[in-house]
């Protein structure tokens, strides 16, 4: 079978952000449209505008950021054909944290370690293909009884915003970053017995919030400066205020 190979210079207007101009970071694609960018990047760019950067065209006349969503696939691809850049990123984050005298999250932790073990793989510490399953069948059931602990946590606090519907019993959770506004509507309509999670509308900020958002963009973009815990309403989606 044959095989071609393509210069990485030929297919960097593919994976980098029109706004920086560099390989693209926390990759975020508009719904609209979808366009990728920095999430960073975007989320800057939005505060001013409501369009796309690269179309022009109107993602939402007041909301745009709700339009959005984290690329996950976009990002693995980048890693994989840009060398060294996953570990350069994370690199960055680190020492950015430590900068500030503030404990490292555990999904940098996590990732820091991933990279640890493909590089002694790389050099040759693992060489018998034996030892590598035996070490990753041993780390198998602390993998699966993870349940996201060693992501970055959030604290939040769910607030009932509606007569129509009760509050919950206990409404101060912590969970992982990564989690997204679908998670939270899921979770709720399981406690409170709903028919379905899409008859919920959660808010921040009295926003509604894109079901794709992850609680991490949640509090980057609505609630910087403020102080734990993450404050979010519920309410059925019909029921105005």
């Amino acid at each position: 079978m044959l095989t071609r190979k393509i210069k990485l210079c030929h297919i960097n207007a593919h994976i980098t952000c029109r706004l920086c101009e560099g390989y693209l970071i926390d990759a975020t694609t508009v719904t609209e449209c979808l366009h990728t960018f920095c999430r960073s990047c975007l989320v800057k760019y939005l505060e001013e505008n409501n369009t796309c950067p690269t179309c022009r065209i109107v993602i939402h006349q007041s909301h745009p950021l709700q339009y959005i969503g984290h690329d996950r696939t976009m990002q693995d691809i980048v890693y994989k054909l840009v060398p060294g850049l996953q570990e350069a990123e994370i690199k960055k984050q680190r020492d950015f944290y430590q900068k500030l005298g503030m404990e490292v999250p555990g999904d940098i932790k996590g990732e820091l370690c991933n990279m640890k073990t493909h590089l002694d793989q790389r050099n040759g510490t693992i060489t018998s293909d034996d030892t590598a399953n035996k070490e990753a069948g041993e780390e198998k059931p602390e993998e699966d009884n993870d349940y996201h602990r060693s992501d970055e946590q959030v604290s939040i606090c769910l607030e009932c915003n509606s007569s129509k519907l009760r509050g919950l019993k206990r409404k101060w959770i912590r969970c992982s970053a990564q989690a997204t506004v679908l998670h939270l509507k899921k979770f709720i309509a399981k406690k409170l017995n709903l028919t379905s999670f899409n008859e919920l509308d959660i808010l921040c900020n009295e926003e509604i919030l894109g079901k794709d958002h992850t609680l991490k963009f949640v509090v980057v973009t609505r609630w910087r400066f403020k102080k734990s815990p993450l404050l979010l309403h519920y309410r059925p989606k019909m029921d105005l205020l």
